[in-house]
């Protein structure tokens, strides 16, 4: 099977250019020119992991002629825009750093420190944390978490100042006001105004516990955990790392290992096991217990986890390999788009695709953990 996931990254590749990602299925499907976007980004960074893993060169020279077609010399973004002040445009500058490392391209570096310039600036919630884009006024998503605070990190321990502070207590805010203590889950968003339309008017919080939306804080989490040196930021991180695996492990699908799109539904109708929070759970579990964060027995459940997507959603159509299951997007608002309201219908709403970079860069990802193992 190791040579058949191979094979299927490298056709991907093959059909795909800067200006033309075929495993970013909104833009193909929306028709939109390519961008500077966190979908590609998720798809750099398992590519970096794929040639780190493999010996592969191949992988790490896509990213590279990708991420050079974008950042010009001067260190400027094709396409970035400062001002809307999106979280997700921080994910693909995590790239920049083993790249700039690997090339010593100086505009890797100074594009670093534009998309830094971002966070300089970035409004915050009267308690601190970035909000997720300009027209999300004061509100945290968990998918944020992942988009900008490992890209931080990485900025402060290769170009800033050493202190990690800020990510730590932006993490903590997350689980003091998100987290749920019943089920050991995370909702979705939380307004810190409690003005959006979907948030509970006392809490702020949205109505459900969304798949991805964990998985993305797990990632955050995981990842955080490797660069942040040790120390007692770090220790904290951990500890809230363990704590949100031991509650995710509770609802994972007994026979499959998989995770349902509304977390705590499994069963209901409509509801259905998904790939890429899936995946990302699964990687979590054991990049996790790689590290010695968590214990090794969660390195069992990544792997089944693994397997059950492979055994359920990776699968031959049309002579070709091909990864399913993928929920395409979900998000909450903005106010003119009142059908994004957090509901158990609105989740399981939302198309369901193949291939795209969402659920294929976490299973990738998991995938190059399942490699480690031997």
């Amino acid at each position: 099977m190791y040579e058949k996931i191979d094979a299927y990254v490298q056709r991907l590749i093959r059909e795909s250019t800067p200006e033309y990602t075929v495993w970013n299925i909104e833009k193909v499907r929306q028709g939109k020119p390519a961008s500077w976007n966190y979908i590609d980004g998720c798809m750099m960074t398992a590519l970096l992991s794929m040639s780190e893993i493999t010996g592969d060169s191949q992988y790490a020279d896509f990213a590279e002629h990708y991420i050079d077609w974008f950042v010009q010399e001067d260190g400027s973004i094709r396409s970035y825009e400062q001002e809307t002040y999106n979280l997700d445009d921080l994910n693909e500058g995590r790239v920049l750093f083993p790249l700039y490392a690997a090339t010593g391209k100086e505009k890797y570096k100074k594009a670093a420190e534009l998309l830094h310039r971002q966070l300089v600036n970035q409004p915050r919630t009267f308690e601190g944390n970035f909000w997720h884009k300009a027209i999300y006024p004061n509100q945290v998503w968990l998918d944020g978490l992942y988009m900008a605070q490992p890209f931080y990190a990485m900025y402060v321990k290769n170009l800033g100042n050493g202190d990690y502070s800020d990510t730590l207590r932006q993490i903590e805010t997350v689980r003091a006001r998100m987290r749920d203590d019943v089920s050991g889950l995370y909702y979705h968003g939380y307004d810190a105004s409690r003005k959006a339309f979907w948030a509970d008017p006392e809490t702020g919080r949205s109505k459900n516990f969304w798949l991805r939306s964990i998985g993305w804080f797990a990632v955050a989490l995981a990842d955080l955990c490797e660069i942040l040196p040790e120390g007692e930021d770090n220790e904290k991180l951990r500890a809230i790392f363990r704590e949100l695996m031991e509650g995710a492990a509770r609802w994972s699908d007994p026979e499959t290992g998989l995770y349902w799109q509304v977390v705590d539904q499994g069963g209901r109708e409509g509801n259905y096991l998904e790939t890429s929070g899936s995946s990302m759970l699964a990687y979590a579990m054991l990049k996790g217990a790689r590290l010695g964060v968590l214990e090794k027995e969660y390195a069992a459940k990544g792997e089944k986890t693994f397997r059950g997507i492979v055994d359920r959603y990776l699968s031959f159509t049309d002579g070709e390999l091909n990864l399913g299951g993928i929920c395409l997007v979900a998000g909450l608002g903005p106010e003119n788009n009142r059908r994004r309201d957090g509901s158990y219908e609105y989740y399981i709403s939302e198309p369901v695709v193949q291939n795209d970079a969402k659920g294929v860069a976490p299973f990738l990802l998991a995938y190059t953990e399942i490699k480690r193992l031997g």
